[in-house]
């Protein structure tokens, strides 16, 4: 597959979206986390707007709301813009409870096409695999920092994952059932 220099657009944006953003609990830089699930999704052979919108899942919920949503939408389209809003938990200030945006997340995937759930599935396993390497080395302090503490965060994922199921063939699905097995 070949990139055109959209792709290039998108990762210089993301790059200036986050560059004042750090990880839950171990404080690496943002971008980090976008590039992870970009290169998550090309390996699973999604196309570059699939791509383009893994570099920029979280740029409307984090980083300016509509106004973010609208530039997306003028510099990538509307198939990217269709992803990024798929994957976006909420756009309101303050953020809605947590468990409530989890459920209208699941909703939201339900709905989603195969682009859709293999954006969320790379940002989801990323996630999981981050959350397992800080369980490694922090034990069960690590759940800290997440508001839905243990039970409820793994409860996210778990109906997350039959989800994923569904609609792909990708080996990021079992990915992610060993990963939530090693945390459980």
């Amino acid at each position: 597959m070949s990139f055109t220099s959209q792709f290039e657009d998108a990762l210089v944006f993301a790059t200036r979206l986050h560059q004042n953003q750090t990880r839950k609990g171990n404080k690496t830089p943002y971008i980090g986390h976008l590039l992870s699930v970009a290169g998550l999704v090309i390996e699973d052979g999604g196309s570059e707007a699939e791509t383009i919108a893994a570099l920029l899942h979280d740029a409307i919920e984090d980083q300016g709301g509509e106004a973010t949503r609208q530039e997306i939408l003028h510099r990538f389209g509307e198939e990217v813009t269709r992803i990024v809003d798929y994957c976006t938990e909420s756009t309101e200030t303050p953020k809605p409870p947590w468990k409530e945006r989890k459920l209208r997340y699941i909703e939201q995937i339900k709905q989603g096409d195969v682009a859709v759930c293999r954006v969320s599935l790379a940002d989801k396993l990323h996630n999981a695999r981050s959350l397992f390497q800080q369980y490694q080395q922090q034990g069960d302090t690590v759940w800290t920092f997440f508001r839905g503490g243990k039970a409820d965060t793994l409860w996210f994922y778990h109906q997350l994952l039959p989800l994923y199921q569904q609609r792909l063939e990708s080996p990021m699905c079992q990915d992610l059932a060993d990963i939530l097995d090693q945390l459980a």
